[in-house]
């Protein structure tokens, strides 16, 4: 029954791109024309037919990670990007479309993350180890996507771009306060410190990145300059000539956008501005991969811009620009998969192969978004009035 419902699934999804399939008893079959690109696998567990079937985002993934599937001749990034880009071209079944519209209409009851489920939700991820992230981020542990002005810059120079160009878009002078919401490894306030003369509070729920944070400012000589707290957006206050959260509005939840942006309007100086940096969907509002809820950022969330407008409006923030990067988050990735897999050796000592071959295909299903997938990254710059940044761009650049 399973393997008919399976056939009768991916008969349906793929429709431009070739993938073959070896069933447990050695039956083979192809799906779609002998075009495009081309996959094969070999299902090695027949009781993951029944998962793929009912729920092919976690199933998949698991069977990656569990080994139930094996790859012949093809590489997990060749796998997804037809599974991406046929699932947007092709036909879901009945039941699966049921299921998403389901998953979609629960959202906000998913994503209430009140602040001690915020703070478990970040301790699942970001408090795994500062040794693993050490392995595949830049030297200024930064785990967001860079800025590739130019596409041959390096994974460094590309997150340097980053925080020069935040650094600018906040409209800072010497002497002046930022709060920097969701401050991670401290990186970004370090910059903003050093580079801008600015004294800086940055605020995150990870207990790990806090005291990594803490003691680099201190090595750096930047501890007068700089304040780390372990605490919550939500309970944050003070006034701000700036405000900067970097990678942090994924993890906010939908219920809570309008509490964020009301709280950046709160702590926002009146000649202040502030600069939004979050991955975002350009197309409608969609169900999160469950995979990725479950396995790497439970309680997370790609928002669309619809799903924005309404809450920054509420905020009363002047929108002062907005900037969409295409791509890439998708280059960043791969740096940071490179580098992974350059330390494998390292990697599989710390963890077992089933970690590993998640982190891995992590990091595939992420380049796969970006690059198949309506999914980029948003700078929202926000102020209360409306001459507080130039009328042009051309600051920016000079």
């Amino acid at each position: 029954m399973w393997e008919k419902l399976l056939d009768k699934f991916l008969s349906g999804l793929i429709v431009k791109d070739r993938l073959t399939i070896e069933f447990p008893d050695g039956t083979v079959r192809d799906y779609g024309p002998e075009t495009g690109l081309s996959a094969r696998i070999k299902i090695n567990d027949p009781t993951i037919i029944k998962t793929l079937c009912l729920d092919p985002d976690i199933g998949l993934g698991e069977a990656y990670m569990k080994g139930g599937i094996f790859l012949q001749n093809t590489s997990i990034e060749q796998l997804m990007a037809i599974l991406v880009s046929n699932r947007e071209a092709g036909s879901m079944p009945s039941w699966l479309r049921m299921s998403n519209r389901a998953q979609f209409h629960m959202r906000r009851f998913l994503q209430i993350n009140a602040p001690s489920k915020s703070r478990a939700n970040v301790a699942h991820h970001y408090d795994i180890s500062d040794d693993l992230y050490g392995l595949f981020l830049d030297e200024d542990m930064q785990y967001s996507c860079a800025y590739y002005t130019d596409p041959k810059m390096t994974l460094e120079d590309a997150q340097i771009a980053k925080k020069e160009h935040i650094g600018r878009k906040l409209r800072i002078e010497p002497g002046m306060k930022v709060l920097d919401i969701g401050c991670g490894w401290g990186g970004m306030a370090m910059t903003l410190a050093r580079d801008f003369g600015v004294d800086v509070t940055g605020i995150t729920l990870s207990e790990n990145q806090l005291a990594t944070a803490q003691r680099r400012a201190t090595e750096a000589g930047l501890a007068d300059k700089i304040e780390f707290r372990l605490q919550d957006y939500r309970h944050t206050k003070g006034q701000f000539d700036g405000v900067v959260s970097v990678g942090m509005l994924e993890h906010v939840g939908l219920p809570n956008f309008t509490t964020y942006f009301g709280k950046v309007a709160e702590v926002l100086a009146p000649d202040g501005a502030a600069l939004i940096h979050t991955i975002g969907r350009t197309g409608p509002p969609a169900p999160q991969s469950r995979w990725i809820t479950k396995y790497i950022f439970p309680g997370g969330y790609v928002p669309s811009l619809s799903d924005l407008a309404k809450p920054i409006e509420k905020s009363g923030l002047w929108q002062m620009d907005m900037e969409v990067w295409r791509l890439h988050y998708a280059m960043t990735i791969r740096e940071w998969r490179d580098r992974f897999d350059a330390n494998l050796d390292t990697i599989q000592g710390m963890y077992d192969e089933e970690f590993v071959r998640m982190f891995r295909y992590y990091f595939t299903v992420c380049i796969a978004a970006f690059e198949h997938q309506m999914q980029g990254v948003y700078h929202f710059q926000l102020a209360h009035k409306v001459d507080s940044v130039p009328l042009t761009r051309n600051y920016l650049y000079k």
